[in-house]
């Protein structure tokens, strides 16, 4: 997989992105080590990775972070569609090669 640059981002991406506390190192890394996402719908594929956090997010300290990544491929080209955040601890560490 290519290395994802700003550019391929789409400006709502981009604005959850932000909003999310995702950085775009984080979607790059997922997408490359993290697991199958079971919730993807059909059609959608999707990663989950999770990283060492220890520091705060709006007003709380958590440990980790969980970043999930939604993707799908139009006419054999890569569209990122989405990416979430889950801040805690404890989430599934599994990674894919």
């Amino acid at each position: 997989m290519k290395a994802i640059s700003e550019s391929d981002l789409h400006p709502h991406l981009k604005a959850r992105m932000l909003q999310r506390g995702i950085s775009l190192q984080e979607i790059q890394e997922t997408l490359v080590r993290g697991r199958d996402a079971g919730d993807a719908q059909e059609g959608i594929f999707g990663k989950v990775l999770a990283f060492p956090f220890n520091a705060e997010w709006e007003g709380k300290f958590f440990e980790e972070k969980e970043v999930t990544v939604y993707y799908k491929y139009k006419q054999d080209a890569f569209v990122l569609l989405t990416a979430k955040a889950r801040y805690g601890s404890g989430f599934i560490r599994k990674e894919e090669p």
